[in-house]
């Protein structure tokens, strides 16, 4: 099969390699469409040591099972499938309580680090276990089905924290998990959404989602901006999705006192964080990973019509090009979001 490989720092090759072979409960799928996340992007430089070459990446993927293990029961050849990105064992303390994204034998499609090399869906075909796998509905594109795992990490982020009908929301980074976040928010009923962001094309896309109120931090006191907006309060939660000391600043001093802050950006591995602010006021700290079984709800969500991820595709490309969109998107210098590749 063709698969885009991963080789070296910022370098990718389409290359023939072997086709996954499956074990009795895994399956084969036929990749359709799989996304390029920021993690990926960032992955490729080296930096972050969560891709080493030689690697497949890809974990935001959809496609039809090609071929089903001997054990398997509940999927056929044919199924359109989406899949957790989260290969999670199912027997562990965590995963026995249902926090399967913190599972001690957790491995990621498309990462390769020191403990794991694990490769993803930059290719024809990808072997996952069952127990991760999703029907997509008929009427749901496969493109929007590589977006469901970005969505999940908002789905989940908004679990993780008390929101009451009516709240004040405030957003931190307006990306695609940022803007996940925010629909997810707005869907689980929040009230006044407050959008954060160094980005006009970002706060544009906030608004279209359900921000009233657009912050560009180089501009305005953020801080003052929020409270200004609440009668002098602060916001009764905040969403960081950046992962950078400013940003994390930003949201603890956005909330109210006893208002709560949920942390879903990673950017930086350490951050000066404002102790003071959030002892003294009793805030509540949450720190937010991956998702934890939330696909259905979100497959009900763009099913419905509550969250649209299909304005949030900027690019849809064969998977050939793939090399050249990641350095696109290192760049940064055009306005997109989602690059989806066509293997």
């Amino acid at each position: 099969m063709q698969a885009l490989v991963h080789t070296a720092p910022n370098r990718f090759e389409m290359r023939d390699v072997p086709i996954p072979v499956i074990g009795g409960k895994d399956v084969l799928v036929r990749v359709q469409a799989v996304g390029i996340c920021g993690s990926d992007v960032h992955g490729m430089t080296g930096k972050t040591g969560r891709r080493k070459p030689p690697v497949i990446m890809g974990h935001e993927a959809a496609g039809i099972i090609e071929k089903t293990g001997s054990d398997v029961t509940s999927f056929k050849p044919g199924d359109r499938v989406t899949f957790d990105s989260t290969i999670y064992c199912g027997v562990c303390a965590f995963c026995r309580s249902g926090r399967v994204n913190l599972c001690d034998n957790r491995r990621v499609l498309g990462v390769s680090c020191d403990e794991y090399r694990q490769d993803g869906a930059m290719a024809e075909y990808v072997a996952v276990p069952e127990h991760i796998l999703y029907r997509l509905p008929e009427t749901m594109s496969f493109e929007e089905g590589a977006m469901i795992e970005a969505l999940s990490i908002g789905v989940h982020a908004v679990e993780r924290t008390l929101l009451a009908k009516g709240d004040t929301v405030v957003i931190v980074g307006c990306g695609i998990i940022g803007l996940m976040t925010l629909q997810a928010a707005r869907a689980k009923g929040a009230g006044t959404i407050i959008a954060v962001d160094l980005d006009a094309n970002k706060l544009s896309l906030a608004k279209k989602f359900g921000a009233s109120v657009l912050i560009d931090p180089s501009k305005t006191d953020v801080v003052k901006a929020v409270f200004d907006a609440t009668g002098g309060k602060g916001a009764d939660a905040a969403f960081e999705a950046v992962g950078i000391t400013q940003t994390v600043a930003t949201a603890v001093k956005s909330v109210r006192k006893g208002g709560e802050v949920t942390l879903v950006g990673n950017l930086a591995p350490e951050v000066t964080f404002p102790l003071q602010s959030v002892v003294t006021r009793e805030i509540r700290v949450n720190g937010s990973c991956a998702s934890a079984g939330e696909y259905p709800r979100c497959l009900e969500l763009i099913a419905t019509g509550n969250v649209d991820v299909k304005t949030l595709i900027s690019k849809t490309v064969p998977l050939a090009e793939g090399e050249r969109w990641f350095n696109v998107l290192l760049e940064n210098k055009e306005p997109l979001f989602k690059v989806v590749l066509k293997p």
